[in-house]
């Protein structure tokens, strides 16, 4: 006759009475704690993060445009603030008039372009005339400070379309402009150093404050920023010429 045995086995972690009793005794150890899994935490999903200015931050500007046009985003109320919030910014930097280039005018045009500027926007005057060297140095300086400093009016006129008679010695001549006035004459190439450089130049209109702006800001902070600016790429470029002539020097 075949011997059948059943073991019961219980729950894992659970005990008897009995167990329990022995335990209290002494006779058995201390029961283990009962397996306890960790709570479940779900993968990080990117798309379900919170959708916050720190995450806007940390986009790109094409990225985003793309979000701008996400049908998907259309009801997020933090988008709905960011876009107010850009349109608004967007509107404050309209207000910053933005030239970039040196305008071309005629006598014709002087009034409304120069005299007749807005009073917060300064307008430096190259006159000129074509075929004369030094005009043509002063004028390619003039031409890369227009584009460093996009929010002051840079512009160039025929000087006898601007002052009938006026002599070519005195040529080439800045005028700096504002609220309708004049507020600085440098007349001759040499006004601007021995090397008419753009760093050269922007120190000579430094002297005029705040003719150049840079856009970025008009408050006092901004404008000294500039003009240290200026200042630090003026040094920078007299010791580089400087180091470039003892070169020179030294290979003769």
């Amino acid at each position: 006759m075949a011997d059948y045995h059943f073991v019961y086995k219980d729950v894992d972690g659970a005990s008897t009475q009995w167990d329990d009793i022995q335990r209290k005794l002494g006779n058995l150890p201390p029961k283990p704690p009962a397996f306890k899994p960790p709570p479940f935490t779900p993968a990080t999903d990117p798309d379900s993060q919170p959708k916050d200015t720190a995450w806007l931050d940390s986009k790109n500007p094409d990225e985003l445009e793309e979000l701008e046009d996400d049908p998907d985003l259309d009801d997020d109320r933090f988008l709905q603030e960011y876009r107010k919030k850009r349109l608004a910014e967007m509107q404050e930097a309209a207000k910053v008039l933005r030239f970039g280039s040196v305008i071309p005018i005629s006598g014709s045009d002087f009034v409304r372009e120069v005299s007749q500027a807005p009073s917060d926007v300064w307008v430096v005057v190259i006159l000129y005339k074509e075929g004369i060297p030094e005009c043509g140095l002063l004028m390619q300086s003039i031409e890369e400070l227009a584009i460093k400093y996009p929010a002051t009016k840079f512009v160039k006129i025929i000087s006898t379309d601007c002052i009938p008679n006026y002599p070519d010695r005195n040529l080439p001549t800045l005028l700096v402009y504002n609220n309708g006035a004049v507020k600085g004459n440098y007349v001759g190439l040499h006004s601007f150093g021995r090397r008419c450089t753009p760093e050269g130049v922007a120190l000579v209109l430094c002297q005029t404050d705040p003719v150049l702006n840079d856009g970025h800001n008009r408050d006092e902070q901004s404008r000294k920023a500039v003009i240290e600016g200026v200042r630090k790429r003026f040094i920078e470029k007299v010791v580089a010429d400087h180091e470039e002539d003892d070169d020179d020097y030294s290979s003769d």
